[in-house]
Protein backbone atom coordinates (compact mmCIF):
# COMPACT_ATOMS: atom_id res chain seq x y z
CA UNK A 1 0.00 0.00 0.00
CA UNK A 2 1.16 3.34 -0.92
CA UNK A 3 2.29 5.50 1.96
CA UNK A 4 0.58 9.04 -0.10
CA UNK A 5 -2.95 9.56 1.62
CA UNK A 6 -4.51 11.36 -1.52
CA UNK A 7 -2.89 7.99 -3.91
CA UNK A 8 -4.78 5.82 -1.38
CA UNK A 9 -8.05 7.89 -2.18
CA UNK A 10 -7.40 7.79 -6.02
CA UNK A 11 -6.79 4.08 -5.58
CA UNK A 12 -10.00 3.62 -3.57
CA UNK A 13 -8.27 2.21 -1.14
CA UNK A 14 -9.60 4.52 1.53
CA UNK A 15 -12.99 5.46 0.60
CA UNK A 16 -14.12 8.80 0.29
CA UNK A 17 -17.32 10.07 -1.92
CA UNK A 18 -15.79 12.06 -4.83
CA UNK A 19 -17.18 15.35 -5.92
CA UNK A 20 -15.58 15.15 -9.34
CA UNK A 21 -13.66 13.20 -11.48
CA UNK A 22 -11.85 12.76 -14.99
CA UNK A 23 -9.08 10.51 -16.48
CA UNK A 24 -7.06 13.03 -14.93
CA UNK A 25 -8.32 14.30 -11.91
CA UNK A 26 -10.32 14.09 -8.90
CA UNK A 27 -11.90 15.78 -6.65
CA UNK A 28 -13.40 15.06 -2.75
CA UNK A 29 -14.45 17.31 -0.05
CA UNK A 30 -11.96 17.85 2.85
CA UNK A 31 -11.96 15.68 5.83
CA UNK A 32 -11.17 19.16 8.04
CA UNK A 33 -12.74 22.02 6.27
CA UNK A 34 -11.81 25.65 6.83
CA UNK A 35 -15.02 27.08 4.94
CA UNK A 36 -18.36 25.76 4.36
CA UNK A 37 -17.12 24.23 0.93
CA UNK A 38 -13.57 23.03 0.73
CA UNK A 39 -12.96 20.33 -1.80
CA UNK A 40 -9.33 19.55 -2.80
CA UNK A 41 -8.78 18.99 -6.31
CA UNK A 42 -5.91 16.60 -6.92
CA UNK A 43 -4.41 14.63 -9.86
CA UNK A 44 -4.69 11.04 -10.41
CA UNK A 45 -0.95 10.23 -10.82
CA UNK A 46 1.51 11.59 -8.03
CA UNK A 47 3.05 14.78 -8.23
CA UNK A 48 4.80 16.12 -5.13
CA UNK A 49 3.54 19.39 -5.10
CA UNK A 50 3.65 22.63 -7.57
CA UNK A 51 7.62 22.52 -7.24
CA UNK A 52 7.66 18.90 -8.94
CA UNK A 53 5.89 20.28 -12.19
CA UNK A 54 7.45 20.16 -15.21
CA UNK A 55 6.96 22.01 -19.02
CA UNK A 56 5.33 18.66 -20.13
CA UNK A 57 2.44 19.22 -16.92
CA UNK A 58 0.93 21.94 -18.95
CA UNK A 59 -2.37 19.75 -19.71
CA UNK A 60 -2.70 18.41 -16.37
CA UNK A 61 -2.16 22.16 -14.75
CA UNK A 62 -4.77 22.99 -16.96
CA UNK A 63 -6.96 20.13 -16.37
CA UNK A 64 -6.57 20.78 -12.27
CA UNK A 65 -7.71 24.29 -12.70
CA UNK A 66 -10.80 23.42 -15.08
CA UNK A 67 -11.90 21.03 -12.44
CA UNK A 68 -11.47 23.78 -9.91
CA UNK A 69 -14.12 25.73 -11.63
CA UNK A 70 -16.07 22.43 -12.19
CA UNK A 71 -16.14 22.13 -8.74
CA UNK A 72 -17.39 25.57 -7.70
CA UNK A 73 -20.23 25.01 -10.36
CA UNK A 74 -21.28 21.97 -8.85
CA UNK A 75 -21.05 23.23 -5.40
CA UNK A 76 -23.04 26.43 -6.18
CA UNK A 77 -20.56 29.45 -5.02
CA UNK A 78 -19.68 30.74 -8.49
CA UNK A 79 -21.93 33.25 -7.76
CA UNK A 80 -20.65 34.45 -4.41
CA UNK A 81 -17.20 33.95 -4.86
CA UNK A 82 -14.48 31.44 -4.02
CA UNK A 83 -10.76 31.34 -3.49
CA UNK A 84 -8.27 28.63 -5.38
CA UNK A 85 -5.72 28.07 -3.15
CA UNK A 86 -1.87 25.52 -3.88
CA UNK A 87 0.07 25.34 -0.80
CA UNK A 88 3.93 23.78 -1.61
CA UNK A 89 6.17 23.31 0.44
CA UNK A 90 6.37 22.99 3.94
CA UNK A 91 6.61 27.36 4.95
CA UNK A 92 4.37 26.89 2.37
CA UNK A 93 1.96 25.22 4.41
CA UNK A 94 1.60 21.95 2.59
CA UNK A 95 1.06 19.15 4.95
CA UNK A 96 -0.24 16.52 2.22
CA UNK A 97 2.89 16.21 -0.06
CA UNK A 98 0.52 14.84 -2.97
CA UNK A 99 -0.55 18.09 -5.33
CA UNK A 100 -3.44 19.46 -4.83
CA UNK A 101 -5.50 22.34 -5.05
CA UNK A 102 -7.98 23.78 -2.27
CA UNK A 103 -11.69 25.46 -3.56
CA UNK A 104 -12.79 27.09 -0.63
CA UNK A 105 -16.25 28.85 -0.46
CA UNK A 106 -19.71 29.86 1.15
CA UNK A 107 -18.66 32.59 3.25
CA UNK A 108 -16.70 35.40 3.01
CA UNK A 109 -12.44 34.64 2.53
CA UNK A 110 -10.42 37.09 4.63
CA UNK A 111 -7.22 38.55 3.12
CA UNK A 112 -4.46 38.67 3.73
CA UNK A 113 -5.42 34.30 4.25
CA UNK A 114 -2.43 33.88 7.24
Amino acid sequence: MSECLFCNIVARIIPAPLVYEDDLVVAFDDINPQAPTHTLVIPRRHVVSMAALQDSDGELLSRLMVASNKVAKLKGIVGSGYRVVINTGTHGGQSVFHLHIHVLGGRHLAWPPG
